[in-house]
């Protein structure tokens, strides 16, 4: 835990250390422009407003995913594109999965256990299959990351570009799901003694009760491994996404102009001065000039008789 916190506060701020040089979302739809013309206010958003919005659909509904589109070369060439939603469902199911499973182990850290997190167990168990009954999250949890994984392996254009980075994750939080299954459906482990162990490691008080099981430790150490890994990792992208100047500015530019605080004075040549200096040469070598050599000298004399 203390890696975790430690790891994904430095790599924080380490990002938001990064200096953004430019001006650079990422959108789609109208820009504003005239006030008559219509403008996305949430997909080209031109102010704070519509940046939340945008952010807050991005993260909670995942928004771009959403468009994914495939892609297929037929003979011709002619290239055709298809509806596909198969990733977005499985990655929008995996992350609301894993953040409710993430909420219901409060129970585990807490005495007494607070109010919402009763009502988050006794909606995810609503269905009261099996005894004790089934809790759809988890089972959800499963499947969404089982997908993900053999999507890696079987689709050729994803396999292709996948790192031990891509898999690792998926291996580890597949293990953590698959042993919590385990242990509510088939090797029992006492509750109460968990809780004991879990509420001592939470009060930094922590005590090791007999007869938990070795399916408990071995879930643990995979939780463990996966909160040392996590700051290190791809999974980053937890925190990443709200620093990402593609998403978190606004399309103003053509309205105000971007520009960098730590920028310090820089001595330019502006082009008037660069025709003064080569305005006979110019235009002896035939290119255009704003003002001829009489009208330079006309400007000059009157400057000077002004100062």
């Amino acid at each position: 835990v203390i890696v975790f916190l430690t790891g994904f506060v430095l790599k924080i701020l380490k990002w938001a250390r990064v200096p953004v040089p430019f001006h650079i979302p990422t959108t789609c739809g109208q820009q504003k422009s005239l006030p008559w013309i219509h403008y996305s206010k949430i997909e080209n958003p031109a102010g704070t407003t519509g940046v939340v919005a945008r952010m807050a659909l991005e993260v909670l509904l995942f928004r771009s995913l959403f468009r994914n589109l495939t892609g297929e070369l037929h003979e011709g060439p002619r290239m055709a594109y298809g509806w596909e939603k198969w990733l977005w469902l499985g990655a929008i199911v995996f992350h609301w999965s894993l953040f409710i499973v993430i909420l219901r182990h409060l129970r585990l850290f807490t005495q007494p256990v607070p109010a919402f997190v009763k009502l988050i167990n006794a909606f995810d168990g609503f269905l009261q299959i099996g005894s004790p009954h089934l809790l759809i999250s988890g089972v959800t949890l499963l499947l969404a990351v089982l997908y993900l994984l053999i999507r890696r392996f079987y689709v050729p254009q994803v396999k292709y570009i996948s790192l031990p980075a891509d898999y690792f994750p998926l291996f580890l939080i597949t293990a953590i799901a698959s042993t919590g299954v385990l242990m509510r459906y088939f090797y029992k482990v006492d509750v109460i003694k968990v809780k004991e162990l879990t509420v001592g490691l939470a009060t930094l008080r922590p005590t090791i009760p007999d007869g938990i099981g070795a399916m408990f430790y071995v879930h643990i150490f995979l939780i463990s491994t996966l909160f040392a890994y996590f700051p290190f990792s791809k999974l980053m992208h937890l925190g990443g996404i709200f620093l990402s100047p593609t998403r978190n500015l606004s399309n103003n530019s053509r309205v105000k102009r971007h520009i960098n605080p730590w920028n310090y004075p820089v001595k330019v040549h502006t082009y008037e001065e660069y025709e003064d200096e080569f305005r006979e040469k110019m235009i002896s070598a035939g290119i255009p000039v704003e003002k001829e050599v009489e009208e330079a000298k006309e400007t000059e004399e009157k400057s000077e008789g002004k100062e």
